[in-house]
């Protein structure tokens, strides 16, 4: 487990320790330290197109189309078979934040979703293994028959953007395939609002069954909301799901506006913590936000210039660090916010993935919190019940390096960690 930041030698733990067994790549619930992920496993495709390709497939320019299994193997073949396809990436928004998870910790994660059972070389199955790290366990995904999800990206020769969606069998995934002792043991369980919209397929009860068993092991679930849209049709429902299981929410401010009803984020975030224990909210060029919850006893007043918005002076205590309601006597709310890093990229290759890649962040730090209480529990970092290693304000410091990383590259997923320089720029974690 690697973690972010410079940090006082007091506040290490012994790593030089002697391996008395070679390392595995499964994850081993009672030893090892990780987080489990529900998605729907689907690969992104790039491919330019010209003459009537889009017509002779029935495609509609522009727009976001759902094709049938058929369909999208004679569109994917046709491409194959031309060269006009540019690149895959496997895509998900918690397939990729548990890539980037394990790329920043430099350990394991566990994704369950479902897989096909025949690869072959060069499929977009295969593309998804190879841009996936290896960190990543994939042992406890469901085989199935048929394709995982495809999305085809069609840019026709004006520039113009067209989608072929096929779901493939990527909703297949069964309640019977998940492993209790998996979750019982992890040290956070993250999913998307996505598998909400299908009611009729099976990975819906294999949510709701992951559910269950993080509120039988008291496992903290962190839930991203997906799109506006998906929010505004199921608002009720996923509200419901919040209040029931959910300890993070992690959106953007127009899911934040379609969840809550209020547009200005301070706000919105404000109205979430009545729900839930803690929230990450990215609002584009605004940077972010990172609120919650801390005992009234344990807040850490900030020495950063005091910020007032729609709530005065919100960011006071953000040299707090989270905590869940229930381990508080005396809650009380935690306000963080952080422009873009350096103002943003020069030029944003990729928008897709910077949301996902802030909650990876938040999820390093949580599961580093886990890590240090197992192995020195007798450490002053652990005198109270803490959500997360390190205060709200390091939190959002880190959240936004690493999206800055993804806008900058043309992937959403990181190739590698964050540059060691960074090291210079970030006070001692632990110092806030």
């Amino acid at each position: 487990m690697k973690f972010p930041g410079r940090r006082k030698l007091k506040h290490y733990f012994p790593v030089a320790q002697d391996k008395t067994s070679l390392p595995k790549s499964e994850v081993q619930p009672k030893a090892d330290t990780y987080i489990v992920g529900l998605d729907e496993t689907i690969v992104d495709v790039i491919a330019k197109t010209e003459g009537n390709f889009l017509e002779r497939h029935g495609i509609r320019k522009g727009l976001s189309n759902l094709v049938d299994k058929d369909t999208a193997t004679a569109i994917y073949d046709e491409l194959v078979k031309e060269n006009r396809i540019s690149d895959h990436f496997a895509g998900g928004t918690i397939g990729n934040t548990l890539h980037n998870y394990s790329v920043l910790a430099d350990d394991k994660s566990v994704l369950l979703g479902v897989m096909s059972e025949s690869i072959t070389l060069g499929s977009p199955e295969y593309h998804y293994i190879c841009h996936t790290s290896s960190k990543v366990d994939m042992n406890h995904l469901q085989g199935v028959q048929g394709d995982i999800g495809r999305g085809i990206t069609l840019i026709t020769e004006d520039g113009e953007r067209t989608f072929a969606i096929a779901p493939g069998e990527m909703d297949e995934l069964t309640p019977e395939a998940i492993d209790e002792e998996i979750i019982a043991n992890a040290a956070a369980f993250v999913t998307c609002a996505y598998p909400l919209r299908h009611a009729g397929k099976p990975i819906k009860a294999a949510l709701m069954k992951c559910l269950e068993y993080t509120h039988k092991h008291n496992i903290p679930v962190i839930l991203t909301l997906g799109t506006q849209h998906l929010v505004e049709e199921y608002r009720e429902e996923i509200i419901q799901i919040i209040q029931d299981y959910v300890c993070v929410v992690a959106m953007n401010e127009e899911e934040a506006h379609a969840l809550t009803g209020e547009q200005n984020p301070l706000l919105a975030a404000n109205i979430a913590l009545d729900w839930v224990d803690m929230l990450l909210l990215t609002a584009g060029p605004e940077g972010l936000y990172l609120c919650g919850h801390t005992e009234e006893a344990n807040k850490r007043e900030t020495s950063h210039p005091i910020k007032s918005g729609a709530i005065a002076d919100f960011n006071q205590w953000e040299f707090s660090r989270p905590q869940r309601q229930k381990d508080c006597q005396n809650p009380i709310k935690v306000f963080s916010h952080i422009d873009p890093y350096m103002g943003g990229p020069e030029k944003i290759r990729n928008t897709n993935g910077a949301g996902d890649g802030a909650l990876s962040a938040l999820l390093h730090d949580i599961a580093a919190n886990n890590y240090h209480r197992a192995e020195v529990p007798n450490s002053s970092k652990h005198n109270g019940s803490y959500l997360a290693y390190s205060s709200f304000a390091q939190i959002c410091k880190y959240a936004n390096r690493v999206s800055y990383e993804i806008l900058s590259q043309n992937s959403p997923r990181l190739s590698k960690g964050l540059p060691e320089r960074e090291d210079s720029l970030e006070e001692s974690y632990w110092e806030r």
